[in-house]
C-alpha cells in the first residue's frame, strides 16, 4: 500500500513540478529540475535497478545530454535527452538489454498509464482503515458546519450590522473565487494534465510486459534446431525467403538450394558491385577536379542516395540469406567467402560515399544534411561489420539489432555535445576563400550563430557579389543580409523577455551578453 500510495504522490508532485517549471517556458534549466526528480523516484522505487551496468551507463549518457541541455540547449540535446530519458525508464522497470524491446515497454507504459493509475487508485480504495479515518474526519466536519451556517442566517435576521458583514465577508470570497479562477486558465489546466500524463508514463510500470517476455526468449548465440511449423508461419525471414524461393525453399533439399541460390546471387552482385566500384575510383578516387562541367550536386544527392539505399539492402539481402540453420549447413564455406566480399566492396562504397560528401563540403561548405551524411555513414560501417561478425560468429538477429541500437545512441550523446550550428558557421567563414559559401542557409541558422553572422556580415555580402559575378546568382539582394539578422535578433530579445531563470541555459546567457556587449560599444 505504502508503495502505491508513494507512486500516487510522485505522480501528482511531478506533474505539479512540470506545470510550474515548464509553463511558458523553453526547455532549459527547468528540464534538470524536472529530470533530476523523475531520476530520484526512479531509482527509489526500482532500487534493483541500481546495480545494472546497463542502466549505470546509460544514466550517464543521459546525464550528458541533460548537461548539454543547458550548455548548448541545441536540438539534438533536447532530443537525446527525451530519447535516453525514456529508455532509462524501460531499463529499470524491466529486464531488458535491447534498447528496441525497452522502448517497445516505454511505449506500452504511455499506452496504459489511465489503467496503471485506476489500478493504483483502487488499491488505495480498499484500504479499509484509511476510509474510516476519512469517514470520521468528514463526519466531524460537516455537523458543525451545517450548525454554523444555520446560526448565521438566524443573526443576520435579527442583527442588521451583522447581516452587513456578513454580506461583506461574501462579497470578498465570491470576488477571491473568481479572481483565482481567473488566474487559472484551461490551457495552464490541460497543461497540468500533461505533465500529470508525463509523469505517469515514467514512472508507472504497466503489467503488460509483453517486451520483457519476447527478449527473455532472444539470444545472442545461434543454435541449430528444428523450428515447428507455428514458429515457420511467424518468422518474417523465413516467410520473405520462402516467398522468394517458392518451391526450392521448402522440403529436404531446402538449404541445399537457399545455399545455391545465395551463392549465385552474390556471385553476380559482386561482380556488379566491382564495376561500380571500380568506376567510383576511377573516377572519385585519383585525380578529381570540380568543374563547371560537374554538376556536384547531382553527383552528391542523387549519387549518395541511392548508394545508401544499397548498403542497406546488401545488409538486408545477407540478414536474410544466413538465416537459421544454413549458418550450420557444412558446403556453405563458398557463401561466406562471397558474403565477406560483398562486406568488404560495400565498406568500399562507403568510402566512395563519403568522398562525395567530402568534395560537396570543399566546395560549398558545411551543412546539417552534409554532416548528417558522415554520421550516416559512420552507422552503416558499423553494422556492416556487425553484420560480418554474425556470419563469422553465428550471431542472431537479435544481436545485430541489439548492438547497432547502441551504436546509435552512443553517437546520439556524442553529438550532443557539440554547437553545431556555431561549428558549421565557424568553418564555413574560416574556408570563405575557397568555398562558395551557402548564404541563405547560412541565415537560417539558429541564434546560437548570431554573433557569428553579425561579425562577419561583410564576409556574407562579399560572397553574394561573388556568386554574381561566376553565375550562381542573378539579383543578389545584400540588405537581406543586415535585414535578416536585425530580425533574427529582435526575434531572440523579444522571446528572451517573457522568460525567467527557469529558461536560463549558457547559450542563450552568451548571445545575451554579446547584445549587450555591442550595444555599449555602438553607443561610444
Amino acid at each position: 500500500m505504502k508503495r502505491e500510495r508513494a507512486k500516487l504522490l510522485a505522480i501528482v508532485a511531478g506533474g505539479v513540478l512540470f506545470n510550474l517549471v515548464f509553463w511558458r517556458e523553453k526547455i532549459a534549466l527547468n528540464t534538470l529540475l524536472y529530470d533530476v526528480f523523475l531520476l530520484l523516484i526512479l531509482f527509489s522505487l526500482y532500487p534493483k535497478a541500481r546495480r545494472s551496468s546497463t542502466v549505470g551507463w546509460l544514466t550517464l549518457g543521459h546525464l550528458i545530454c541533460l548537461a548539454m541541455i543547458v550548455v548548448h540547449n541545441s536540438v539534438i540535446s533536447k532530443v537525446g535527452c527525451c530519447i535516453t530519458m525514456a529508455l532509462l525508464a524501460g531499463f529499470i522497470e524491466y529486464i531488458h538489454r535491447s534498447a528496441w524491446y525497452a522502448g517497445g515497454s516505454v511505449l506500452l507504459n504511455g499506452g496504459f498509464v489511465i489503467a496503471s493509475l485506476f489500478e493504483s487508485f483502487q488499491f488505495e480504495k480498499t484500504s479499509t482503515p484509511g476510509k474510516r479515518k476519512y469517514g470520521k474526519l468528514i463526519l466531524f466536519a460537516i455537523i458543525p458546519l451545517l450548525f454554523s451556517i444555520i446560526f448565521i442566517l438566524i443573526y443576520s435576521s435579527a442583527n442588521s450590522v451583522f447581516s452587513e458583514v456578513v454580506g461583506k465577508f461574501w462579497k470578498w470570497l465570491g470576488t477571491s473565487i473568481t479572481d483565482f479562477l481567473d488566474l487559472i486558465s484551461w490551457q495552464r489546466f490541460f497543461f497540468l494534465l500533461a505533465g500529470l500524463y508525463l509523469t505517469g508514463w515514467i514512472i508507472l510500470k504497466s503489467r503488460m510486459d509483453f517486451f520483457e517476455k519476447k527478449e527473455n526468449k532472444c539470444e545472442d548465440e545461434l543454435l541449430r534446431r528444428r523450428k515447428t511449423a507455428t514458429e515457420k508461419r511467424n518468422d518474417l525471414l523465413n516467410s520473405i525467403s520462402r516467398n522468394l524461393m517458392g518451391k526450392l525453399g521448402k522440403g529436404m533439399l531446402a538449404l541445399k538450394n537457399m545455399n545455391t541460390v545465395g551463392l549465385l546471387s552474390l556471385v553476380l552482385l559482386n561482380i556488379l558491385l566491382l564495376i561500380v566500384n571500380g568506376i567510383d575510383i576511377a573516377y572519385l578516387w585519383f585525380g578529381f577536379e570540380y568543374g563547371k562541367d560537374v554538376n556536384l550536386y547531382k553527383v552528391i544527392h542523387q549519387g549518395t542516395d541511392m548508394l545508401i539505399i544499397s548498403i542497406l539492402l546488401a545488409m538486408a539481402i545477407l540478414i536474410i540469406f544466413f538465416r537459421g540453420n544454413l549458418n550450420f549447413y557444412r558446403h556453405n564455406k563458398w557463401l561466406k567467402y562471397g558474403s565477406y566480399a560483398w562486406i568488404i566492396q560495400n565498406c568500399i562504397l562507403v568510402f566512395s560515399v563519403f568522398l562525395r560528401d567530402y568534395y560537396y563540403i570543399s566546395q560549398t561548405g558545411l551543412a546539417y544534411k552534409r554532416i548528417g551524411v558522415l554520421f550516416y555513414l559512420l552507422l552503416v560501417m558499423t553494422g556492416l561489420v556487425t553484420v560480418f561478425w554474425k556470419i563469422y560468429r553465428k550471431k542472431t538477429t537479435y544481436y545485430l539489432f541489439r548492438v547497432n541500437a547502441w551504436s546509435v545512441i552512443i553517437l546520439l550523446v556524442g553529438a550532443t555535445t557539440v554547437n553545431w550550428d556555431e561549428f558549421i558557421a565557424a568553418y564555413n567563414f574560416r574556408q570563405k576563400d575557397k568555398i562558395l559559401m551557402p548564404v541563405d542557409y547560412m541565415l537560417t541558422l539558429s541564434n546560437k550563430a548570431i554573433p557569428l553572422l553579425e561579425q562577419n556580415a561583410d564576409v556574407l555580402r562579399e560572397q553574394l557579389k561573388k556568386q554574381e559575378q561566376l553565375g550562381f546568382l542573378k539579383d543578389p539582394c545584400e540588405a537581406c543580409v543586415v535585414n535578416s539578422l536585425q530580425e533574427k535578433k529582435e526575434a531572440f530579445m523579444n522571446a528572451q523577455s517573457g522568460y525567467s531563470w527557469l529558461s536560463y541555459n549558457l547559450s542563450d546567457a552568451s548571445i545575451k551578453r554579446y547584445f549587450s556587449e555591442s550595444s555599449k560599444l555602438s553607443s561610444k
